[in-house]
C-alpha cells in the first residue's frame, strides 16, 4: 500500500515543485501542473504539464552520462498514488547557489545584454550577431538562484569562482557544457534544436558533483524546430516561450513591467502550450507520452 502525501514532512514549495522529506537520505520531489513566466505563477495551470516535466527529466537523467539525484524509479512504491508520475525519490544533497547556464545560440536575455555590451555574463562576443545567432561555440553563463517572486542575476564566472573556488566553478563550467553539448547532439538527431538550457547541481555526502533537480525540461530549456531555424528572428518553440509571448502581446493587455498582476490564460493558450510540452517529449524520447502516464497510474 502506498504511503499518502501527508505522510511525509513538507519541506518547501517553489513555483513548480513541491519537495518532500521521505528519510534522511531521500526527498519526495512533487511537479505540480502551475506555470510560471516573468516571476509570476500564471493561472490556470496546464493540465499534463507536472506529468511531462517528470518524464522529460527522467528520460535524460538516464540518457545523459553524469551522476544525478535519482533514488528510485518513476513508479517508486515511496511516491504517494496521488501524485504518480509527476513524482520522483531523490537523493538529499547539498545544493549549489547558482544556476548553470549553457548557451549555444543568442537570446532572451543573453541577446539584450549583447546588444547593449556586446558580451554575455562578462564573455566577449563577436560583433555582427542577431536574435537567435548560433554562438561560435556553447558559452556558460551562470545565474544566481532568486527567491520566489525575484529575478534570477546572470552574473560573472569570477563571481561563481569568488564563492565557490576556482577547482569548483571549473567544473561546474565544465559539466554544464558537456552536458549541454551531448543533450544538443541529441536533440539534433531528432530535428530539434537546444538553444540554451539551464541545470542545477549538488553535491552528495563525498562531495560528488551531482545533476539534480528537473533536467532539460522545456520549463529549463528553449527547444526549436530546426526546421524552421532563421537567423535573425524569434523562433518558433516547444517551450513555454509561447505563453510569455501571449503576455506580452496585445491581445494579453498585460504591461509586463507594471505592477498588476498577470491575466488569466485563455483555453487556446494553455491547450496549445500543453500540446507543445507533450510533443517535445514525444520528439526528444521518442517515447508516446501516454505510455508514460499507463505505467506510472
Amino acid at each position: 500500500m502506498r504511503p499518502e502525501l501527508s505522510d511525509y514532512n513538507h519541506l518547501s514549495a517553489g513555483k513548480v515543485r513541491e519537495i518532500y522529506e521521505v528519510d534522511d537520505h531521500t526527498l519526495l520531489m512533487v511537479v505540480s501542473d502551475r506555470i510560471s513566466a516573468y516571476d509570476h505563477i500564471l493561472d490556470p495551470e496546464i493540465p499534463d504539464k507536472g506529468r511531462v516535466l517528470t518524464a522529460m527529466s527522467v528520460f535524460f537523467f538516464n540518457a545523459i552520462d553524469f551522476p544525478n539525484h535519482l533514488a528510485g524509479p518513476a513508479d517508486d512504491p515511496r511516491i504517494p498514488e496521488e501524485v504518480l508520475g509527476r513524482a520522483l525519490i531523490v537523493k538529499k544533497l547539498k545544493m549549489l547557489p547558482f544556476e548553470c547556464v549553457a548557451r549555444g545560440y543568442l537570446t532572451g536575455s543573453g541577446l539584450k545584454e549583447y546588444q547593449a555590451d556586446g558580451t554575455v555574463c562578462g564573455i566577449q562576443l563577436p560583433e555582427g550577431l542577431v536574435e537567435s545567432s548560433k554562438l561560435p561555440e556553447p558559452i556558460f553563463t551562470p545565474a544566481t538562484k532568486a527567491e520566489l517572486g525575484d529575478h534570477d542575476e546572470n552574473v560573472s564566472f569570477e563571481a561563481v569562482v569568488a564563492k565557490l573556488g576556482e577547482d569548483r566553478a571549473d567544473e561546474l563550467r565544465e559539466a554544464t557544457l558537456r552536458i549541454y553539448s551531448e543533450a544538443a547532439a541529441l536533440a539534433e538527431s531528432r530535428g530539434i534544436i537546444l538553444a540554451d538550457t539551464k541545470f542545477e547541481f549538488g553535491l552528495d555526502e563525498n562531495g560528488t558533483l551531482v545533476l539534480a533537480d528537473e533536467v532539460l525540461t522545456p520549463d529549463s530549456s528553449r527547444y526549436w524546430p530546426a526546421d524552421s531555424y532563421e537567423e535573425g528572428k524569434v523562433q518558433p518553440s516547444f517551450d513555454k516561450q509561447y505563453v510569455r509571448n501571449w503576455l506580452t502581446s496585445p491581445k494579453s493587455g498585460w504591461d509586463v513591467n507594471g505592477t498588476t498582476p498577470p491575466p488569466v490564460l485563455p483555453g487556446s493558450v494553455v491547450e496549445a502550450t500543453r500540446e507543445r510540452y507533450i510533443e517535445a517529449y514525444e520528439r526528444l524520447s521518442g517515447k508516446k507520452f501516454a505510455t508514460w502516464v499507463g505505467d506510472c497510474v
